[in-house]
């Protein structure tokens, strides 16, 4: 990963951090990685424990940044979120959610959030 993609990875955890601080979320880790992956944030509304992906891409961008959410990248995240909540136990319903980030040439930024961007089914997830 080049420096710039790293820069960019890391303005849009922060903007999607402070949103959800806006709405009320308690944040409860950053980057949280073990040895079956990472989580960009976890938070925490009075319902749920939310696990979120963040994707930032530029404004053209040709792809929409939650298709780079795979079905291979779903399984890993459910099963890092799995491993947290196994040493870290809660009574709160788990959702998995993908926050979209739009950054156009001169910083300004754009959010889609989407909740419940992909949920378990079984052994998989599924959109």
């Amino acid at each position: 990963m080049n420096t710039n993609t790293k820069l960019t990875g890391n303005f849009g955890e922060e903007v999607t951090q402070k949103y959800l601080v806006k709405k009320k979320y308690k944040i409860l880790e950053k980057n949280f990685s073990c040895k079956l992956g990472e989580i960009d944030i976890i938070a925490a509304n009075k319902n749920n424990i939310i696990f979120v992906e963040v994707k930032t891409r530029g404004e053209h961008s040709l792809i929409l940044p939650s298709e780079s959410v795979t079905k291979s990248k779903q399984k890993k995240i459910i099963k890092t979120a799995s491993l947290y909540l196994m040493y870290n136990p809660c009574e709160l319903q788990p959702r998995f959610d993908v926050a979209e980030v739009y950054i156009s040439e001169n910083k300004s930024y754009k959010i889609n959030y989407i909740e419940n961007a992909f949920i378990q089914e079984g052994d998989y997830a599924a959109f």
